[in-house]
């Protein structure tokens, strides 16, 4: 059975760690999207409040954590880490597999430790309301529940797929009070162009993303916050990888393998990036690996160049793996990693071979995700499948080459709100999807943005 590491409310970390201090190549600048030139805070003004505009480009190692953002943590961080003794067992493997378990916050996911931070700083500027999209609708449960905590109103785009295909995710976000619309929506000009197009598109976050972003650009007292690919969303999430390795320490143990889901990095960058300081700065080589599913897989056949954060092109320009911004991925349900694009910092870090990037197809995710409930007891969203299947490749490889690694993953969420996708699977009813390269090249070839 499970083996439990624990820690205590005085061992939350009292800064995040920001990674851009130690990597060899910086991340490029964003650029405007119509000059093309370098922007400065002017233009993330009218979104983001100054502070975390300055956490976005700051070169500091450590930002310190409000001491109410600490508070609010203590809901419910720590978060535990498990030794996977059942799925070590049920694998027949040498390897010893750990997990982060996520799923105990009050949203489900590692999303509000983001979401906090993002709605204390928008309180301390005043900001009366917040407009953000969502996938799969973790990060809108997240950001909903921060901004009831903070007293500011909250406007939630959410991708349609996912809208049509979690509506207790909906529930949830209005609980708290939020406003929920699918996106496309008839709400934005954004979305009222895409629907010109296609009355019956699936959504996407890019689309999602444009209509929060254009809504957030027409008031003065409402601002936008985004649940991950920003350097500031990264590195509040490095609270998870800096309780692991503490929780490591005491367990006389640390990883050879550090393995997440991929959406846009945030999960990633949360439990890898303070084990990648070990590498950088002591030259250590522990592999951390990105799990992607193959219907969007920009890591692993994307292209490393400039692009939009969103379809209609309201974003600057970011330096990126992207699969192009009006890619629409199928509607898998994993709808937190259905984004064309990689952030800045997880895309410089793949571009210089300092991280590893595997795909995944749905059903073999489903699988895996059922293995490790029958294992370990807890049923694993639809995302966090990816980083199992993950695990599960690399301790079969462990068993053929002999070794025995030291495996860490991130299980960022529970899947309580994804059981009609566990019953398509369990029905054998559930779609396989895989991007074709021809797919790619015809969105890629859309592109006009700068070549890196």
């Amino acid at each position: 059975m499970q083996k439990k590491i624990t820690l205590t409310e005085d061992e939350i970390p009292e800064s995040w760690y920001n990674i851009v201090a130690d990597m060899p190549n910086k991340p490029l600048p964003p650029l405007h999207p119509g000059t093309h030139e370098p922007i400065g805070p002017e233009m993330l003004a009218p979104l983001f409040p100054m502070e975390l505009i300055k956490q976005e480009v700051t070169a500091d190692k450590w930002v310190g954590i409000p001491e109410e953002v600490r508070e609010v943590y203590k809901i419910w961080r720590p978060t535990p880490m498990f030794r996977a003794t059942g799925l070590e067992k049920m694998l027949g493997t040498r390897a010893k597999i750990y997990y982060k378990y996520e799923g105990v916050s009050p949203a489900g996911s590692h999303k509000p430790n983001t979401a906090v931070p993002q709605a204390y700083y928008n309180k301390q500027e005043g900001v009366k309301r917040i407009t953000t999209e969502t996938g799969a609708g973790q990060w809108g449960s997240a950001l909903s529940f921060a901004c009831q905590l903070f007293g500011i109103e909250c406007d939630v785009y959410m991708v349609r797929a996912s809208y049509e295909g979690k509506p207790y995710r909906k529930i949830m976000m209005n609980t708290w009070g939020a406003n929920v619309y699918p996106s496309p929506s008839e709400r934005t000009q954004a979305g009222r162009s895409i629907l010109a197009q296609d009355p019956n598109s699936p959504g996407s976050l890019g689309i999602a993303i444009s209509e929060a972003v254009e809504l957030a650009m027409q008031a003065d007292d409402t601002k936008y916050a985004l649940g991950s690919v920003l350097n500031h969303v990264l590195m509040h999430q490095t609270v998870i990888g800096l309780e692991a390795i503490t929780q490591l320490e005491k367990a006389g143990d640390f990883p050879d393998i550090v393995v997440a889901p991929f959406g846009g990095g945030s999960n990633f960058a949360g439990i890898a990036f303070p084990f990648l300081r070990y590498n950088l700065e002591e030259g250590k080589s522990i592999r951390c690996i990105a799990a992607e599913p193959a219907s969007c897989p920009k890591l692993t056949r994307g292209v490393f160049r400039y692009d939009l954060g969103d379809t209609v092109g309201m974003t600057p320009l970011l330096p990126m793996y992207t699969l192009g911004h009006n890619f629409i991925p199928a509607p898998i349900h994993a709808g937190g990693l259905r984004y064309h694009g990689a952030g800045a910092i997880v895309s410089q870090l793949l571009n210089d071979g300092l991280i590893e990037a595997q795909a995944f197809k749905q059903l073999e995710c489903f699988d895996a995700g059922i293995k490790f409930a029958r294992a370990e007891g807890i049923i694993p969203a639809p995302e966090a499948t990816h980083a199992i299947a993950t695990v599960i490749r690399e301790a079969q490889r462990a068993n053929e080459e002999g070794t025995s690694p030291t495996i860490l993953f991130n299980l960022c969420g529970h899947g309580h709100f994804d059981m009609a996708s566990y019953e398509q699977y369990l029905a054998g009813k559930l779609v396989e999807h895989e991007v074709t390269q021809e797919e790619i090249m015809a969105s890629l070839a859309e592109l006009d943005t700068p070549l890196i």
